[in-house]
């Protein structure tokens, strides 16, 4: 379902594909993000995304009721608390995404599907 947003002059939709581009873009700016994970569910495979393609770990629903559920698939640094990234992207993802689309974030969900070392 399409986000959707009532002005004066009219309807405005959001795509939720818009949402997902948006979000993986402010998430791999968190500090201790390396970037979005793509798994394989065939070979159980993770995979890192380029910044091309940083949709593919991040799924956007939204509701009836209009407000965003994203789920992200994250590749976190090697030896940063996984806690404090998680609230990191929390925060700031709930931020930005809700001052850009005009709608709530109702929930996150992070799933770590790697760890990279970082030179």
């Amino acid at each position: 379902m399409k986000g959707q947003m009532e002005t004066q002059l009219g309807k405005v939709t959001i795509d939720p594909e818009v949402i997902a581009t948006y979000a993986g873009s402010v998430a791999v700016e968190c500090f201790g993000i390396v970037g979005m994970a793509a798994v394989n569910m065939k070979d159980g495979l993770v995979k890192l995304l380029k910044r091309d393609y940083l949709t593919h770990g991040i799924n956007v629903v939204v509701n009836e009721d209009n407000k965003i559920t994203i789920d992200f698939h994250v590749i976190v640094s090697y030896g940063v608390s996984i806690h404090t990234v998680s609230d990191n992207l929390i925060e700031t993802v709930k931020y930005k995404v809700e001052e850009f689309t005009g709608m709530e974030i109702e929930k996150m969900n992070i799933y770590v599907e790697g760890v990279r070392v970082i030179d």
